[in-house]
């Protein structure tokens, strides 16, 4: 497909500024999308409004994830727009203006002209972005924009009949990484490795779960990151809830807690968990209990090679947990029995979720492949990042299945990173401990 590049941006690289990549990265990725589109027609990726807390304080921004992917840009308030009405491509970045009055209380936008060091052939303002828009819809039969993104945007195609969704296509692509994309996840992962050992270094009995938080998080900070979901600290009971959020209890002596928290690197996630007694000591039962879950998630891993079924790492990690399930009497029956002919058995009611989901852009990126899906899950190709993450489940709070008294209030999960590659899958968050005897000697040590 025709471009109509300026020459100098592809050949000087660019400054690079705070672009994660290099601009022919961004302009390889437009082409590819570009391929897949129709003639005549126009292509509109918004970033994401921005969100009030509370009165007139908003919520930390962060840009749309198709935006970061197509051309970098992370301020507030832009779109990024392509057509072809010429019979080649053309793009454009509309971006609010440069405004002392507002970069006094804001800080300093880089602006229309500043924008042109982004990968894009025009910059133009944003208040100039609906005109633009209505007249590239008027000259084109096709529109493809991401709605529900941007209220503006959705305002400005609200009576056009043939819209359609681009995000099929950049899903696809964004499921495999690039080098450089790689790289970012590593150093994510790096950087919530190293988190969750500081908390690990950091914990004693009754240390608080916000507590625990702060070690994490500070960490992130501390390596100019932010986290890439809410953490989540349980301790004793709380670690049986998927989802906790609350982080508002204190963790007493012989509890495990589960820590499942991640960075973003550039827009990149990493997503860890390691479960680990806050005395620094396994219990028998906490040991019975996190070694299933630990087997299961090496032979998750395992299973993660290029060529494999999605759902071969959650048959994998299935297997093993049914069957450690049935010799610790929890469940009697068959390990074909406890899985069921869906993943449906007996062996849910103590591993609820899915074994993994891919990471990238969002911590559940995109690509599909995610428990409940519709469709089939892919298969895994060399690229890919996916997580594996078994657990195990025994709330004391639970009136609806049988709890072992033993394994009360036990809540376990382990989640690696993992990179799909050619050969065998590499673990992008192997440093972060999770053998018995590697906690054992962390817990409590402090800094």
């Amino acid at each position: 497909m025709d471009l109509i590049w300026k020459d100098q941006k592809v050949e000087s690289g660019a400054s690079n500024m705070s672009l994660p990549f290099e601009i022919n990265e961004y302009t390889s990725r437009q082409e590819r999308v570009f391929d897949k589109l129709p003639d005549s027609c126009v292509l509109i990726i918004p970033t994401n409004d921005r969100k009030n807390r509370s009165n007139d304080v908003g919520y930390p921004f962060r840009a749309n994830s198709y935006m970061l992917y197509l051309c970098g840009w992370e301020e507030d308030e832009g779109v990024f727009v392509a057509h072809n009405i010429t019979g080649k491509w053309e793009t454009f970045l509309f971006v609010p203006p440069r405004d002392t009055n507002k970069e006094i209380w804001e800080g300093i936008r880089t602006g229309v002209e500043g924008a042109m060091d982004w990968p894009v052939m025009n910059s133009d303002d944003l208040g100039n972005v609906e005109g633009k828009i209505t007249d590239f819809i008027d000259k084109t039969e096709h529109v493809f924009t991401i709605s529900g993104v941007s209220r503006t945007i959705d305002g400005i195609i609200a009576n056009n009949g043939n819209v359609s969704d681009p995000s099929e296509i950049l899903d696809l692509m964004r499921r495999i990484k690039s080098p450089r994309e790689i790289e970012h996840m590593k150093t994510a992962a790096r950087i919530g490795s190293e988190a969750h050992i500081t908390a690990m270094r950091n914990a004693y009995p009754g240390i608080g779960e916000w507590e625990i938080q702060s070690f994490v998080e500070g960490h992130f900070l501390s390596e100019m990151s932010q986290w890439s979901f809410p953490s989540i600290i349980g301790g004793g009971d709380n670690g049986t809830i998927l989802h906790y959020k609350l982080n508002k209890s204190t963790v007493s002596d012989g509890e495990l807690v589960l820590v499942d928290a991640g960075c973003e690197v550039h827009g990149y996630a990493s997503d860890i968990t390691r479960t680990w007694p806050v005395n620094g000591r396994f219990t028998m039962p906490q040991k019975e209990i996190y070694e299933i879950v630990l087997k299961a998630e090496l032979a998750g891993i395992n299973a993660c090679r290029a060529g494999s079924e999605w759902t071969a790492m959650h048959k994998a990690t299935s297997e093993v947990i049914a069957a450690g399930l049935i010799d610790l009497g929890i469940v009697d029956c068959s390990v074909e029995e406890a899985i069921g002919s869906d993943f449906d058995g007996p062996y849910r009611n103590y591993f609820m979720h899915g074994t993994g989901h891919f990471l990238g852009l969002d911590v559940h990126d995109v690509g599909g492949g995610r428990q409940g899906d519709k469709n089939k899950g892919p298969v895994l190709e060399p690229g890919m990042v996916i997580t594996v993450e078994p657990g195990l489940y025994f709330g004391s709070w639970r009136s609806d299945v049988n709890i072992p008294e033993r394994y009360s209030g036990i809540g376990i999960r382990i989640e690696d990173d993992v990179l799909v590659t050619e050969g065998d899958p590499v673990v992008l968050s192997s440093t972060c401990p999770k053998e018995i005897d590697e906690i054992e000697r962390i817990v409590g040590i402090g800094e």
